[in-house]
């Protein structure tokens, strides 16, 4: 979808995003999606023969991880990396460090147990109406602080199409689920015409209320995001996209495009993000996020703690950091731009808010809260109501 910039009053907020060690290579090839795919760094050294520096740290970390997670980084993506500072937001995302090989007592396989609510294969039913639909093992970028190591990047992991049939059967024998979250690895990373089958048959089922697609690809790979994939997805409404933007510097003119072909779909967006240690464990940088992904059309809808993954124990950030964040965001931008804290809880526990404490007292006839600007303010409650 072409636009004309000059009449976007907010393009000029995201800049196209730098090639890095693939300057020289051709538009065409650049925009075409599974060029994209084809050209994936899949091993660290091809980033050196392309002329981008590794420290002594990602050159280790590549060798010692490789049995547990693999690399996949797209050229776009590539890009988006600071060859002159390690500790880029986007190249810590993307290469391997030597701290995924540390891991504590409570590091997890599964964190969030979602084999164990797994009654066929590919679907975790947890919550009473809703099931997450696992259909592919790739993402366009294997980043590293994924929550679901075990699987992506295994394509012994990969959904065939009896187990995909499998999951369709399964939402249909079950009335109590309207809500249908299509995840992976990445959707996106089918066809269009592969995906659609899935969507079709969800779609289909009487009591399927709502879709919901977790995809990264505007993120990592906007490109895949075409007018023709965008008006495929609007066949299916109600239909979500969750995306997962994690800083600043993935908000790219191109990521700005892809969202916005989603948007005149009319497709809601939203927006986890996960707090990560070193690349977005700051107010300024989430707020600055969050507020770039409402240009976008994208609503921030969580940020989460980084969950007990193992290999994600570097990534880690506390309890505190979260609730400071929170309340640097309260009151001091758009309360769109305020999502909710949450810890999904290990060991299958579900999604669970962490909430700043506004309020200081409470009697029989009033609450004292605390706002954001630390002064404090009296409500009174109804003397005619009981109090439980």
């Amino acid at each position: 979808m072409t636009h004309d910039s000059t009449r976007d009053p907010v393009a000029h907020h995201f800049p196209p995003a730098p090639r890095g060690p693939f300057k020289d290579v051709p538009g065409a090839q650049w925009r075409n999606w599974h060029w994209q795919l084809q050209h994936r760094v899949r091993e660290v050294a091809d980033l050196d023969a392309l002329g981008f520096p590794l420290t002594a740290d990602e050159r280790r970390a590549a060798e010692a991880t490789r049995s547990e997670f693999r690399v996949a980084i797209t050229p776009y993506y590539a890009g988006l990396m600071d060859p002159d500072d390690p500790g880029c937001p986007v190249r810590l995302q993307a290469l391997p460090r030597m701290g995924e090989t540390e891991a504590d007592s409570w590091d997890l396989v599964d964190p969030l147990a979602e084999e164990r609510d797994m009654p066929v294969p590919g679907i975790t039913h947890r919550y009473p109406d809703r099931v997450l639909f696992y259909i592919s093992p790739d993402c366009a970028v294997f980043c590293r602080h994924c929550t679901r190591k075990r699987k992506v990047s295994d394509p012994a992991t990969a959904a065939n199409d009896d187990q995909i049939r499998g999951g369709i059967e399964y939402v249909r024998r079950h009335p109590e689920v309207r809500d249908v979250i299509v995840s992976g690895g990445d959707p996106l990373a089918f066809s269009d015409d592969r995906l659609e089958w899935i969507l079709r048959d969800v779609r289909a089922i009487p009591h399927v209320e709502i879709i919901r697609v977790g995809t990264r690809v505007p993120v990592t790979m906007p490109h895949r995001i075409t007018p023709e994939t965008a008006a495929m997805l609007g066949r299916y409404h109600p239909l979500f996209v969750n995306t997962h933007f994690n800083h600043p510097k993935e908000c790219t003119r191109e990521a700005y495009e892809a969202c916005r072909n989603l948007a005149e779909a009319g497709i809601p967006l939203g927006n986890p993000l996960v707090l990560l240690r070193g690349v977005n464990d700051d107010a300024e940088v989430v707020k600055r996020t969050n507020q770039l992904l409402l240009m976008m059309r994208v609503r921030p809808y969580y940020i989460y703690l980084c969950d007990l993954a193992r290999g994600n124990r570097h990534f880690r950030t506390t309890y505190e950091k979260g609730l400071e964040i929170m309340r640097a965001l309260r009151g001091w931008t758009s309360g769109l731009a305020v999502p909710y804290l949450v810890i999904d809880a290990p060991g299958g526990g579900g999604k669970v808010p962490i909430l700043p404490n506004y309020v200081e007292e409470r009697d029989d006839e009033k609450v004292v809260v605390r706002n954001f600007r630390g002064t404090r303010h009296v409500y009174y409650e109804p003397v005619d109501v009981k109090k439980s």
